[in-house]
C-alpha cells in the first residue's frame, strides 16, 4: 500500500511563523481514507486469516475500484472536449480556446476533477515563468492544498505544497496565493530535506500578479461536508457510501469466488498415478498431474470408484443480482439515482430521452455540480487572462465569461437544435442561435449570421 502523503512538518512551521493555522490537521485522516477508498487499498481489501489447523495466510479481496469509477462517471459527465468557456469578447473566447488546447486543460482538468471528487477537494493555479513570458495551470489535488484565509463564500488565500527536483536534489515547494493591496501574490518558498529554506535559481519570492481576482480556483462536488463543520475543505462524492463499496467488491470476490471454486473435480484411486522413487531411501512418491492442477485429486489407498467426477452447481445467477442491487445502491448514493448503473443494461443509460424522463436525480446533481464548476472555471480564466495581459498579450477586458457545458448525455441536443432552428425568425434571431450554440459574442455572432444570409444560395 502506498504511503498516505502528509504535509511535511517543516512546512506547517513556516506558517505558523507568518501567522497561519494549518487547516488541513483535522481534516487528513479523512482524505486519506478516502484516498485507500479510491485506490481500493487498506485492511479490507488485504488482510489475515488463519485456518481450521490455525494455520495464518494472506487473503486479497478482488475489486472493480467502485470508488474511483464513481469519481470517473462524473469527471467525463461534467467535462470532456466539448466544454466551452466563453468571455464577452470573441477575441479572448478564441485565445483562450487556444491556450487551453495547447496546454491539454480539458483533459487535465477532467484527472484533477476526478481527484477532487474522490478526496473532497482540488485545485487549480496559476503559474507564471517570467523568462519564457509562458503560463502554466498547475493541478492539486486535497493532500497538497492549505488554506490561508476562508468564509462562507469560499477560500479567499490559499498554499500549495508539493514535491520538486532540482539539480538532481529533491525539494519541497510551497507557494502561496495571497492578497495584498494591489492584487493577488503568488510567493514561492523552497526547503531542502532538512526543512530549511533555499534559494533556487530563476525563480522569484514574489511576483505581483495585480490580479484583483483569485489567481487559484478550488474544485469541489456540491456535497456538504459533515466530517469536520466548519472546514474549508469539501467531502467526498463517496464518503457516505463506504459501506455500499465494500457491499459492491463483496458481491463481485463473491461471484469470481463461485466460479473458481465450482471448477469440476475429479478423483482417481491411486492405481491411476505414477510413483517415482525420490530421495536417498528411494521413497515411492506418486506423480502429480501438474503443480498447478487443481482438478485432479488423489483417492488414498484406494481402488473403488477408479474415476469420479464432482461438480459443484453454480449460484452465479443469485450473486449477480446482489452485485447488481450493490452497485446500483452505490450509484444512487453517489448521486447518479438508481437507474444510473444497471447491470442489466450494460451500466450505462441508452438514450438521453430515458435520463430526462427516469434520473431526475442524476439531472438536478449535474446542475448543482456544473454550478460550482462554473465558478471554479471562470475564476481560473480571469487569472489566465489577466497574467496573460501583463505579460504582453494584446488581449481586451474579457467581460462576462461563463462557460457551456456538454449536457448531451442529459438532454436531447438534437432534438433541442432542431426545434431552435424551427424557431428561427419567429422567436429566435439567427445571431442569437449562433451565440447559443457556437459561444460566440453578439458582434461577432451578427457579422457571422450577416454573411452567410448575404452570400449566395448554391444550385446544382
Amino acid at each position: 500500500m502506498v504511503e498516505e502523503y502528509e504535509i511535511p512538518e517543516f512546512v506547517k512551521a513556516h506558517l505558523s511563523t507568518l501567522g497561519y493555522e494549518c487547516a488541513a490537521d483535522e481534516m487528513m485522516p479523512h482524505i486519506n481514507t478516502w484516498w485507500n477508498w479510491m485506490r481500493a487499498e487498506g485492511d479490507f481489501y488485504d488482510y489475515n486469516d488463519t485456518d481450521a489447523a490455525g494455520r495464518a495466510f494472506k487473503v486479497h479481496r478482488r475489486s472493480i475500484h467502485p470508488a474511483m469509477r464513481m469519481c470517473e462517471e462524473w469527471g467525463s459527465l461534467l467535462l470532456n472536449d466539448k466544454t466551452l468557456i466563453d468571455c464577452g469578447k470573441q477575441k479572448c473566447t478564441d485565445w483562450l480556446a487556444d491556450f487551453l488546447a495547447s496546454r491539454h486543460f480539458l483533459s487535465y482538468g477532467q484527472a484533477a476533477l476526478v481527484r477532487a471528487f474522490a478526496l473532497g477537494t482540488g485545485a487549480w493555479a496559476a503559474w507564471v515563468d517570467l523568462g519564457k513570458k509562458a503560463i502554466q495551470i498547475r493541478r492539486y489535488d486535497a493532500r497538497q492544498i492549505i488554506p490561508l484565509s476562508w468564509d462562507d463564500d469560499g477560500i479567499s488565500e490559499c498554499a500549495f505544497v508539493t514535491e520538486a527536483v532540482t539539480k538532481g536534489k529533491r525539494v519541497t515547494q510551497l507557494q502561496m496565493h495571497v492578497l495584498s493591496d494591489s492584487g493577488y501574490v503568488i510567493k514561492t518558498t523552497y526547503f531542502d530535506g532538512e526543512g530549511k529554506t533555499i534559494t533556487v535559481d530563476g525563480v522569484l519570492d514574489a511576483y505581483e500578479t495585480e490580479c484583483p481576482t483569485p489567481t487559484f480556483a478550488i474544485l469541489k462536488p456540491a456535497v456538504a461536508n459533515t466530517r469536520v463543520d466548519g472546514s474549508p475543505y469539501g467531502q467526498s462524492v463517496f464518503a457516505d457510501a463506504l459501506d455500499a463499496i465494500q457491499a459492491v467488491d463483496i458481491a463481485y470476490d463473491a461471484l469470481v469466488s463461485e466460479v473458481d471454486l465450482s471448477k469440476m473435480r475429479i478423483f482417481l484411486a491411486d492405481t491411476m498415478f505414477d510413483v517415482e522413487q525420490v530421495g536417498k531411501n528411494k521413497k515411492p512418491v506418486a506423480i502429480p498431474f501438474g503443480k498447478n492442477d487443481c482438478t485432479i485429486y488423489r483417492k488414498v489407498a484406494s481402488t473403488e470408484d477408479v474415476i469420479r467426477e464432482f461438480a459443484p452447481a453454480l449460484r452465479t445467477k443469485e450473486q449477480a443480482e446482489v452485485f447488481r442491487v450493490a452497485i446500483q445502491t452505490l450509484g444512487d448514493l453517489c448521486g447518479f439515482g438508481l437507474t444510473y448503473y444497471d447491470f442489466d443494461s450494460r451500466g450505462y443509460i441508452k438514450t438521453a430521452t430515458e435520463v430526462s424522463s427516469d434520473n431526475a436525480a442524476l439531472m438536478r446533481n449535474i446542475r448543482r455540480h456544473e454550478n460550482l464548476l462554473e465558478g471554479s472555471m471562470t475564476t481560473i480564466a480571469k487569472a489566465i487572462l489577466h497574467c496573460a495581459r501583463r505579460l504582453g498579450v494584446k488581449l481586451p477586458k474579457e467581460g462576462h465569461v461563463r462557460v457551456a457545458f456538454d449536457d448531451s448525455i442529459i438532454t436531447d441536443v438534437y432534438t433541442e437544435k432542431k426545434q431552435d432552428l424551427e424557431e428561427l425568425n419567429r422567436t429566435m434571431l439567427p445571431y442569437e442561435y449562433r451565440m447559443k450554440w457556437y459561444g460566440e459574442d453578439e458582434k461577432t455572432a451578427k457579422a457571422k449570421a450577416a454573411e452567410l444570409s448575404a452570400a449566395p444560395t448554391k444550385v446544382e
